[in-house]
């Protein structure tokens, strides 16, 4: 009850005298501190958001503009051609201002304003500067004299020392394409996949689609190009994810894992205890901005707006549409363990709880032996069931009461950790299996033992193998990537632990002990979990997963092929599938907008002509292995022009799907969108970058190497492939599918990719050395 008693602010009692009132000076201290701590971070935002605002200027800079234009007018000189005498007129008459007063606030005032100006012009300049992407298409390795000139140009209107979100305002906006442009690329898209009279059938829609209907829906988008931030974000968030009725498990949520080969400590407490101090840290400087902007070439700046809801957000489900919850701050975490929830306070007395507090705050929890409450244990399959069913169980059942107050604290929480019961990871006498069932674990778990909807669930397995399940709705991988990437590096490099294995650091005796979480969950209730767990479930075992590094070669060799590591990638991966399925398929490769303001993700189609011609004659034993490589070479070439066009805005599938919800909006069916749009994506494909190269010396510590993460397959009957280009020698690929379908197997496919990579470089005559 010690916790409890600190909780209470003061007490009173009735006495014939009066009432008594002694109040808890404790208490009073740490309200104190929590409103001077809420004030430094109001206080620091306004900062923030002013440095921001005026950005490529700096504050400093207005000082400068004023003296400039004070010395000027001392010297007799008139730079505001007559505007500061204007101002002066137009000043309110007034007996205490003398008359070198009003020229001071006059000369204030129309510096302020030139300030401004300059700033709006200076902003306009970078932005247009920004908005030329022919730097991409030229040769790699080779510059223009253009380019460098265009270079130059953005470090000088680029300001100095940026914060996080000190570009936005000087991003482009998202091109919208021409309709004819997108219509000649869909065509040629689809051409591998089609014979000669469905694809006479489909030039045929796509005319009629161009020439009727596509007008207008242009139109629209023409006019939210210009008056939103970005014409398709905003729909894509909505109508792709918080749209989707279906279990956001498996479908949606990806995962990230630890280092391969190294394990800092095998004490779970100890390690939960240094992730989420990192994890914590980075929040801080989240909230600080203290994170610098993504830069392209140290200086072409990618956007930032998805790290805002990154911490203290939760996925929220509706009958039809769910919806994101932000909060600005957080006091506490939400942790997971046999079934059982927890409250933890991740500060004291305005800081942040050290690693060495958090680690005894974990064993407490792991030493606990409470039972859990009825319903509690496999409460949180509810996130991973049918959306609706979830949301009308939160409507039912968790409106009052303890289930709302608890339920507040999971979605309020600044993230969600499971301590799992399991050991997980890399053993070298299993290497396969372990792998697999390691990748699984991260991406279900047992279906109840996550919390889904949370913007991030970090798992702490039993031997200290940790991973990460992010919700996708509020941000694509490489936000997530960033934040696991200095995760990692702050734990094992930064924090680090003693030779025992515990966090470093000592810890404050009258810390808060974690706070048990109370449900009352009703057997209506628990029916209703009973059934989204069953869903949960099914849907787990029909995942089949193969996670395997592949060691024979890397980026090195590749870039001495003088080919692009993901062109190279990819086409190995069009070779595989056609040797795995005997014929070709739509593939869905992802590819980043982020050059542009609220910018999310592209398609690349890299099924093209160029690379069926090249897997078809891998195919033919009467094709020589020359004739074999100009034929590679013009499909690497066709993905490179494929994956600018997709960053430059120039994609296909964007546009065609904004399109598809204006049709909607204004009632108009399109045979050739609904078409379209209903194709199934057989091969879908993502690459997990390194973001911060720097942090990980992988020459001199090579067991450092990242795993990497996945996600599940996007159609029944098709593959979801993951891969992750680690230093110069590996290459770390995480395949999914499912195993109701006889089409496919992810082992097999895994088998045909090292073939298919090993198969591609015998084509250069190199020896990996």
């Amino acid at each position: 009850m010690a916790e409890a008693h600190q909780a209470v602010a003061f007490q009173f009692t009735v006495t014939p005298e009066g009432i008594d009132l002694r109040l808890s000076h404790e208490a009073l201290k740490q309200v104190y501190i929590s409103g001077l701590r809420s004030w430094k971070k109001k206080i620091a935002r306004l900062r923030n958001s002013f440095i921001t605002g005026v950005y490529p200027a700096s504050p400093s800079s207005w000082l400068f503009v004023v003296i400039a234009i004070m010395g000027t007018m001392y010297a007799r000189v008139d730079p505001s051609m007559g505007m500061i005498g204007k101002i002066k007129e137009h000043l309110p008459v007034s007996g205490y201002l003398s008359h070198q007063g009003q020229s001071i606030i006059s000369a204030l005032l129309f510096s302020t304003g030139l300030w401004f100006a300059l700033i709006m012009t200076m902003r306009y300049i970078l932005k247009q500067l920004l908005s030329y992407h022919g730097w991409m298409y030229e040769q790699h390795g080779k510059m223009s004299a253009t380019t460098k000139l265009w270079l130059t140009l953005v470090k000088i209107f680029s300001g100095r020392k940026p914060m996080l979100y000190s570009y936005q305002a000087s991003l482009p906006r998202l091109p919208v394409p021409t309709v004819g442009d997108t219509m000649q690329r869909y065509l040629e898209s689809v051409r591998p996949l089609m014979n000669d009279e469905e694809f006479k059938r489909m030039t045929a829609l796509a005319k009629d689609f161009e020439l009727k209907l596509a007008p207008k829906l242009q139109w629209y988008l023409k006019l939210k190009s210009w008056w939103a931030s970005n014409y398709v974000s905003d729909w894509w968030e909505e109508y792709i994810y918080l749209r989707g009725r279906s279990p956001i498990m498996v479908n949606s949520n990806y995962y990230a894992m630890d280092f391969l080969y190294v394990t800092p400590t095998p004490i779970q407490a100890a390690r939960a205890g240094n992730i989420v101090h990192a994890l914590l840290l980075y929040r801080r400087k989240l909230s600080r901005e203290e994170l610098k902007p993504l830069l392209i070439q140290d200086c072409l700046p990618m956007c930032s707006a998805q790290y805002e809801r990154m911490f203290n957000t939760a996925r929220i489900p509706g009958i039809d549409t769910d919806s994101i919850q932000h909060y600005s701050d957080s006091k506490h975490i939400v942790v997971y363990h046999k079934g059982r929830f927890f409250r933890v306070w991740v500060y004291n007395s305005g800081r942040l709880l050290n690693p060495k507090e958090l680690e005894l705050q974990f064993q407490n929890i792991l030493e606990d032996t409470s039972p859990s409450q009825p319903g509690e244990e496999k409460l949180a399959a509810l996130t991973a069931g049918e959306r609706a069913t979830w949301a009308r169980a939160r409507k039912a059942y968790f409106r009052s009461g303890k289930n709302l107050q608890s339920l507040d604290l999971v979605e309020k929480a600044a993230f969600f950790v499971t301590l799992d019961e399991s050991e997980k990871g890399f053993r070298s006498e299993d290497p396969v299996d372990s792998l697999d069932a390691y990748a699984k674990s991260l991406l279900h778990g047992q279906c109840y033992d996550r919390w889904f909807d949370k913007s991030i669930s970090v798992i702490i397995f039993k031997n200290g193998k940790i991973g990460l399940n992010a919700e996708h709705s509020w941000a694509d991988a490489p936000i997530v990537g960033h934040l696991w990437e200095s995760t990692l590096y702050t734990d094992c490099f930064q924090l680090g632990y003693n030779e025992e294995g515990h966090c470093k650091g000592q810890a404050d005796p009258t810390l808060l002990l974690p706070q048990r979480m109370q449900w009352e969950i009703s057997n209506e209730c628990q029916e209703i979990i009973q059934d989204s767990l069953k869903v949960a479930q099914s849907l787990a075992e029909d995942v089949d997963f193969h996670t395997f590094p592949f060691k024979e070669f890397g980026k090195g060799l590749i870039k001495k092929c003088k080919t692009s590591p993901d062109a190279f990638i990819q086409i190995a991966l069009q070779l595989a599938h056609y040797r795995d399925k005997g014929k070709f398929c739509l593939t869905y490769e992802a590819s980043m907008t982020r050059l542009f303001r609220e910018g999310r993700t592209e398609t690349v189609r890299s099924c093209t002509i160029e690379s069926s011609n090249f897997v078809k004659s891998m195919m033919d034993s009467t094709k020589t292995d020359e004739e074999r490589l100009k034929l590679f070479r013009k499909a690497a070439d066709k993905h490179q022009l494929l994956y600018r066009n997709a960053m430059t805005g120039a994609g296909i599938d964007r546009h065609l799907f904004c399109m598809y919800v204006v049709s909607k909006y204004l009632g108009m069916d399109s045979p050739f969108l609904k078409e379209v749009l209903s194709e199934p994506w057989r091969l879908s494909t993502s690459q997990t970058p390194i973001q911060q190269v720097e942090l990980f010396d992988l020459v001199n510590h090579p067991e450092y190497v990242s795993c990497g993460g996945g996600f599940g397959p996007v159609a029944d009957d098709g593959y979801g492939v993951s891969y992750i280009i680690v230093g110069e020698n590996l290459i770390n690929f995480h395949v999914s599918c499912k195993v109701s379908s006889h089409e496919t197997d992810s082992h097999r496919f895994g088998k045909h990719i090292r073939e298919s990579l090993l198969d591609i470089l015998s084509l250069f005559k190199l020896e990996n050395k």
